[in-house]
């Protein structure tokens, strides 16, 4: 019998409750057998001078999912030398893991960039696209992108339905900078963490960390 997994990749610089939330609610809703957390390496769309280093997020991200049975972590981007592509990491899953068939998430903002992505084709020919459409998306401009992308690469696009969640990594470190408080914003270990760490702060050390 086939594995249905789904790969949440992303940053996580921090991780927090939005990104555990939406994979929960496409693991129940897609009846996914579990969920692959995959922190980037280095991303050839992101600066890296803000990036906190690749083994303190993955640590992060092991700290936020160890309680939940259905969600590993993958460090196979961040062992990656030199720029990390989705069409390559999800061709070389499926290369290793012939009897899974993969759902990759994102959100609604990446349905309408993903063309600008290295090989978006070989992406919707790996794997099915699951898309969180939050509240304050428009949902038919949504449906009209994936009907478009369907057309045009055969694209196999579900639309994910999720609540509003106000939760930013970037909101989340200029708190940190400010010494103001995060919990509940990311789970709990992962807050006493970066606090024990200080990371994210405004000092002349924790810039150092930040490369």
């Amino acid at each position: 019998m086939r594995r249905q997994i789904g790969i949440m990749g992303g940053t996580f610089n921090p991780i927090h409750m939005g990104h555990l939330l939406l994979a929960e609610h496409a693991r129940e809703e897609l009846q996914l057998d579990e969920i692959l957390f995959m922190p980037s390496g280095v991303s050839y769309m992101k600066k890296q001078d803000s990036i906190l280093p690749a083994d303190k997020r993955l640590h992060m991200v092991e700290l936020a999912v160890g309680d939940n049975p259905f969600f590993f972590v993958s460090d196979m981007e961040i062992q990656k030398k030199g720029n990390t592509y989705t069409w390559e990491t999800i061709e070389q899953l499926k290369e290793s893991n012939p009897l899974c068939d993969y759902t990759f998430l994102m959100g609604a903002d990446s349905l309408f960039h993903i063309e600008s992505w290295k090989y978006p084709e070989r992406i919707f020919a790996a794997c099915r696209v699951a898309v969180s459409v939050r509240e304050s998306m428009n949902l038919p401009d949504c449906r009209k992108k994936a009907n478009e992308l369907q057309r045009k690469y055969g694209a196999d696009i579900v639309i994910l339905q999720t609540d509003r969640i106000d939760i930013s990594s970037t909101d989340i470190r200029i708190r940190r900078k400010r010494n103001r408080s995060i919990r509940y914003l990311v789970p709990e270990p992962v807050r006493q963490w970066i606090e024990e760490q200080g990371l994210y702060m405004e000092n002349t050390e924790n810039r150092v960390n930040l490369r």
